[in-house]
This record gives C-alpha cells, sequence and structure tokens, in this order.
C-alpha cells in the first residue's frame, strides 16, 4: 500500500485551522476525525514494518462524543503525548515494563489545560525509554514496550530521541499536534529529523508535574506541530503566555546572530543552512556573526553529574509517590532491568542509571558542577551572544542516521547547539530548513529565557521564507 492509498491523507494533513474551520462548518465532526485518524494509525503505524510511534490509544476518546465549541482555542483537536506524561486512560510508562500496569489516576496539569481548551487527548507516543537517560548506548525511539519508532520519510532511519513517536506521529500526517518533553535535545531532534516545527519552551514555562522526571534544572515539555502557528497555539494553552499566536502573523526584521561553531561536520547540510541565510538577508533581515566559546570535556562532564544527581533524587520521589504496586526507587528500577534482562536490557545497558543510582544525590559536588554548568551556559555564552540580537541560529543535528538496536546513535554530524539551551533552561526550536539525500535537516533557533514570543516571531518569518511548512513524508520503507 503506498501512502497515497492510505485513509484520510487529507485529513491527517489538515492544521488546527483548517480543522476548525470544518468542525465550525460540519464538514466533519470531532468524532469523525478521531475515527479517521485511528484508521491512519492502524493501516501505518500498527502493521509489522509501521511506523511504532504510537504507543496507546485512548480508549475514552473512541468512546466519547465531543462537541465543538468555537470558544475554546482546541476544541475537538486530538492531540497525541509522549508516554513519560500522565494523563488518565493512558500507560505513562516512559516505555518501561517497570512501569507497565501502574495506573495514572491523575492527569498532569499540562493534560488537564489541554482539555480545558477543548483538546481530546487521543493517545500516547513511544520515545526511547526514560527520555534516553538509561545508557550511552542506547538507541534513540525504542523502548521495551513500544519497541522502535521509524522516521516516516524513511522507515530505515532514526526518528530522533526522546520524543520520537511525537515527531514520527506529527510528521506522518496521524495527529495534528503533539506533547514531547525535553531535558537535552529530545523535542528538536526529533523536530529536526521528522521535518516538523519543535518548541522546547524555557524551564518553569510548562509544568512537569505528572511528568516521569530526569532533571529539575533541564526538563521541559513542548509542541511538536507541522507549522508554526499550531505549535503557537499548544504553547498559549500549556505554558500561559499570552501573544504567540498573534506573534506569528507579525512580518517584522529579526536581528539573527549567526553561530558557526553550531554547524555540523556534514558539508551539505550546511550549504542548505548558508543557503537559507542568504535568502534570510534578501527578506531584510539582519545577519550578525556571533563568537561563542565552544564548549569542552568540562562542561559535558558537568551536565551529566548534574543530570545523572538530580535524577536519582527526582525519580526516588516520583516513584514513591506513584499509585500501584511496583518498582518505589531508580534502584529498584536496576534491579527490575536485571531480573528482565530479555526484554529490557538485550540491546543496550543501564550504567547511567547505576551510576545514577550510587551519585549521592544533590550533593557537594553535584552543586559544584551546576554552579560551572550554568557560569557556562547562561554567562558566557548565552546572555552575551544574544545582548545585540533577537534570536541565535544554528543547526542542532544533521540528517537522520540509519537505526541500528544495539549499536546505539550516530550523532558524529550533529552540533553542540543544543547544550547551552539545556543547560541554562533557554527556550530553543527547530524549523525544516531543506532537505539532503531525501531526508529533512531542520534549523535550530535559540532565544532569551522567557522570550518565547520573540523566539515564534522568528519561526513564522522564517517559515514564510523557507516555503517548507506542513511538509509530507515519503514514507519510503528501504
Amino acid at each position: 500500500m503506498t501512502e497515497s492509498e492510505w485513509p484520510s491523507e487529507e485529513l491527517g494533513f489538515s492544521s488546527i485551522t483548517e480543522l476548525t474551520r470544518d468542525f465550525a462548518e460540519k464538514v466533519i465532526s470531532p468524532t469523525e476525525l478521531i475515527a479517521e485518524l485511528v484508521s491512519r494509525v492502524i493501516e501505518i503505524d500498527d502493521p509489522p514494518g509501521g511506523l511504532k510511534s504510537v504507543l496507546a490509544i485512548n480508549d475514552s476518546a473512541l468512546t466519547g462524543q465531543t462537541n465543538f465549541d468555537p470558544t475554546w482555542p482546541l476544541s475537538g483537536i486530538p492531540v497525541f503525548i509522549k508516554d513519560n506524561i500522565e494523563a488518565v486512560g493512558l500507560p505513562g510508562t516512559a516505555g518501561s515494563l517497570a512501569l507497565a500496569g501502574r495506573p495514572i489516576t491523575t492527569d498532569a496539569p499540562l493534560v488537564t489545560e489541554l482539555k480545558k481548551a477543548g483538546a481530546i487527548i487521543l493517545g500516547s507516543t513511544n520515545l526511547s525509554e526514560w527520555a534516553n537517560i538509561r545508557s550511552g548506548e542506547s538507541t534513540s525511539g525504542w523502548s521495551a514496550i513500544g519497541g522502535l519508532t521509524a522516521n516516516p520519510w524513511k522507515f530505515t532511519h532514526s526518528a530522533g530521541g526522546s520524543s520520537s513517536g511525537s515527531g514520527s506521529a506529527v510528521a506522518a500526517g496521524l495527529i495534528p499536534v503533539a506533547i514531547g518533553t525535553e531535558t537535552d535535545g529530545s523535542i528538536v531532534c526529533p523536530a529536526s529529523l521528522n521535518g516538523i516545527i519543535g518548541i522546547k519552551p524555557t524551564v518553569g514555562r510548562v509544568s512537569t508535574k505528572g511528568v516521569i522526571p530526569i532533571s529539575f534544572s533541564q526538563d521541559s515539555p513542548g509542541p511538536l506541530a507541522r507549522n508554526v502557528l499550531d505549535a503557537a497555539k499548544v504553547l498559549e494553552v500549556i505554558s500561559g503566555v499570552n501573544n504567540l499566536v498573534a506573534a506569528t502573523t507579525e512580518k517584522s526584521s529579526i536581528k539573527i546572530g549567526v553561530v558557526r561553531q553550531w554547524l555540523t561536520k556534514d558539508d551539505a547540510v550546511n550549504a542548505v543552512f548558508e543557503n537559507q541565510l542568504t535568502e534570510l538577508a534578501k527578506d531584510g533581515h539582519q545577519l550578525i556573526e556571533i563568537q561563542v566559546p565552544d564548549i569542552n570535556d568540562e562542561v559535558e562532564s558537568d551536565e551529566s553529574t548534574v543530570l545523572l544527581h538530580e535524577l536519582v533524587a527526582m525519580m526516588d520521589s516520583y516513584l514513591i509517590d506513584r499509585p500501584g504496586s511496583g518498582v518505589k526507587s531508580l534502584a529498584e528500577v536496576v534491579k527490575f532491568n536485571l531480573e528482565n534482562t530479555e526484554h529490557e536490557l538485550s540491546y543496550f545497558g543501564q550504567e547511567y542509571f547505576e551510576i545514577a543510582v550510587n551519585s549521592g544525590g544533590l550533593n557537594e559536588k553535584y552543586h559544584l558542577a551546576r554552579h560551572r554548568n550554568l557560569a557556562w551556559a547562561t554567562d558566557q555564552v548565552l546572555i552575551p551572544a544574544l545582548a545585540n540580537v533577537d534570536v541565535l541560529v544554528g543547526i542542532p543535528y544533521g540528517t537522520a542516521w540509519l537505526s541500528t538496536l544495539g549499536q546505539g546513535d550516530d550523532y558524529s554530524s550533529a552540533s553542540w547547539m543544543t547544550n547551552p539551551a539545556a543547560i541554562s533552561g533557554f527556550p530553543i526550536a527547530s524549523i525544516p530548513m531543506g532537505f539532503v539525500d531525501d531526508l529533512p535537516v531542520g534549523l535550530g533557533v535559540t532565544a532569551r529565557a522567557n522570550d518565547e514570543v520573540t523566539l515564534v516571531r522568528a519561526l513564522a518569518n522564517f517559515e514564510r521564507v523557507f516555503e517548507l511548512s506542513d511538509l509530507i513524508p515519503n514514507f519510503k520503507k528501504n
């Protein structure tokens, strides 16, 4: 079956604006839309060799009748959430068998906000198990529960991590928008590799309560969508930040800080970046070359220390409060995995978990590492770099690499663009800027802390110049 023969292609790639119009004109109802999208999931995602981006469908979304209310910003709009976000009726496992069957009794606040806005939580998406924090040899997009998520442009290639299912499902037209989470690159990466928009807002803008944690310093949920307006609509709802939708209509000159230290090792990808900078300059945007202090081994070591020390503290607190029987600490997760090696440890280990368990938590070593990390990312890199520009741009990742279960991920062409924004908590986004070898590549955009309005304004202007929104992938199996 080719993509053009799959059901509901037009509906699958409809925007929130188009769907809202169709609801208002009674062309289709939200209930009918859900049925059509579930058909797409069954045909595209579920079969052997399918995308495997969707981990679970919410039964209540299938049986309920939804009335359209034009006063609600997301009325009738189906949304997928990453399976590390709690929503009643969905597993909330982070892809791990250790949490299978542990019931979710309360919606995460971000889910509550989506529902208040009229959205329908249709299901949860697969992810890199435990949001890619278990091992340095993990394969992005794989979880013991969900299997390996594929990239809809080339099924043999990575959908990125750790919000892989959210990125793949949106790109494939299975859902208009999805929610991912990012600790360092986990929204930006799948957005870039799947050819969609991904926004990681400032840490703290969107509540992380009810999100299976890694780091209180760096975790941040955010939207993935096929165009900037859809992403802005969802981000307004889950963050409470006003004027994001209005910012998408503002055609204005953007002062762009170009950080060439954030290029990849792929000449073809870098050439796409340079060509689009030329187009932005032609459109009247000001390009300013920015030099920043390079990343070094101490920075990377400190970030790892911070994440693993926060991981054990946060995960222990989360697991002991989670309803149901089962693991109650990160140490118990390690033990569970050892007892279920065939299913959990067949492709890669859990050395990061083991380090975290023995780290001592939020001790002096942790505090010193966090202090040095923040000083580098915030005081030395981002605040000076953003002093006289609106946003910074670079290339966070190259094209999607071949997925090789058991051999880890190939980040060889990636830059270190995501690190400063991750460590500092500043917002960062990815927007499609072109193609290399029939695979999309994303432009990375970073803005000041709590300045999502400027970030969205820049993204909307870039989208207008690039003319690469609402892309339809190739669905190439081999």
